[in-house]
């Protein structure tokens, strides 16, 4: 999977957690690892809801082979989170799971939400423990790459000559904006009618943060970064893009340019390659990384990273927690296996590890196995758990490589 081992979250400036230790800097990793102890890591399991337990179930088994190979030992812990912790505990995040997310060197989420709790009040939504986690670890920088593989070309809804060659990395801002934004709630307007309310509010300092993340994305990529927001219209964007352009003069490699978010939802479907990095705010970015993955011909094959300066990063698959086939063993798990390849890279710092997932998840595809979301005729139809055991057979076969090595 080059274009997915081509992201430098490895170069961002987040760190990870020993258990019982302090955070340590990427520059600090390389002779840490030396050791034997550092290459025990604790991972924290966020199964979920709906498909979530059988993707993130296959996701643990391909993570322990691969991590085993190369010596790594892999301690897991799974905990409830969304409509699962509301059934259990009443609450969608209990202080019992964000603790042990807290704790543990990286954290692997399924999906979460379904129909039965639509009608929940807001602090009582599955969707609301999601953010309560992304907070609790002050993850800020949602990086989702959306890369159409050979493979799967034809897969995409574009014409071929369209999607062919597409490689978009889209970095989100995920802890600012609307979404956490105040004031906000309900009230009563001047004519008695009754109004809802939010706020897209970002600091200088929120926008900087994450316009350096995407700047240094695009130095490890083809150097073009494009910012979009909405400035002809909101005062958020006007600030946001003149942060953005402010901080370009300390990257003279980026070639940087701005768009407003309606043209580039456009420009996603006419013209998709002529992206590299986009860099967005939260609800921006939330609709056009979803937009984004469709060209690649499936939502169930793209992982994404959310970061933070400090402590655990949060991984899970994009795709949500599709309760209609949750149970049926028809669940695509490559986003979430894929997910698991960057929470070694990332996350731990083994890329040997993170490279033997991605090299199975490509030769799997090769021989031609295809989960229904991603189905061809001449391609062979499996479920959830028959995709699992082919990637766990290719990571199998590299054992001995592994011993010549």
């Amino acid at each position: 999977m080059a274009a997915l081992q081509a992201t430098p979250l490895k170069t961002l400036a987040f760190s990870r957690r020993r258990a019982g230790g302090a955070a340590l800097r990427p520059r600090q990793m390389a002779s840490f690892r030396c050791s034997a102890a550092a290459r025990s890591y604790n991972i924290t399991l966020l199964p979920g809801d709906g498909i979530g337990p059988e993707v993130v179930a296959v996701a643990k088994d391909v993570l322990s082979l691969a991590g085993a190979i190369e010596g790594v030992e892999l301690r897991f812990q799974e905990k409830l989170m969304g409509g699962s912790a509301l059934d259990a505990t009443g609450v969608p995040l209990p202080d019992e799971t964000l603790a042990a997310a807290r704790d543990s060197d990286a954290v692997l989420l399924g999906a979460i939400g379904g129909y039965k709790w639509d009608n929940n009040e807001k602090n009582l939504k599955p969707e609301t423990g999601l953010l309560q986690l992304r907070a609790g670890l002050r993850v800020f920088a949602n990086l989702r790459p959306a890369a159409v593989l050979p493979q799967l070309v034809d897969a995409s809804t574009l014409k071929k000559e369209v999607a062919e060659g597409v490689d978009i990395m889209v970095v989100r801002e995920l802890t600012g904006g609307i979404y956490f934004g105040k004031p906000r709630g309900f009230g009563t307007n001047d004519n008695g009618e009754e109004t809802g309310f939010n706020t897209e509010v970002y600091s200088a300092s929120e926008i900087d943060r994450i316009a350096r993340v995407a700047f240094e994305v695009a130095r490890k990529r083809r150097g073009k970064l494009c910012s979009v927001d909405k400035a002809n219209v909101l005062e958020a964007s006007m600030l946001w893009r003149r942060r953005v352009t402010a901080l370009a003069s300390e990257f003279p490699d980026i070639e940087l340019s701005h768009m407003y978010v309606d043209n580039a939802a456009m420009q996603l479907v006419r013209n998709p390659k002529q992206f590299d990095t986009i860099v967005t705010n939260n609800i921006f970015g939330d609709i056009l990384s979803d937009e984004a993955s469709m060209i690649t011909g499936s939502i169930g094959m793209l992982p994404s990273a959310s970061v933070c300066e400090s402590g655990p990063s949060l991984f899970e698959p994009i795709h949500g927690s599709a309760p209609d086939i949750a149970g049926q063993d028809k669940a695509n798990p490559l986003a979430t296996i894929l997910s698991a390849a960057m929470l070694l890279r990332y996350g731990l710092g083994e890329e040997n590890a993170a490279k033997r997932i991605e090299a199975a998840v490509t030769e799997t595809l090769n021989q031609g196995f295809r989960t229904g979301d991603i189905y061809s005729p001449g391609t062979t139809l499996v479920g959830c758990k028959r995709m699992g055991e082919e990637v766990l057979k290719t990571v199998e076969s590299q054992k001995a490589v592994a011993a010549i090595n």
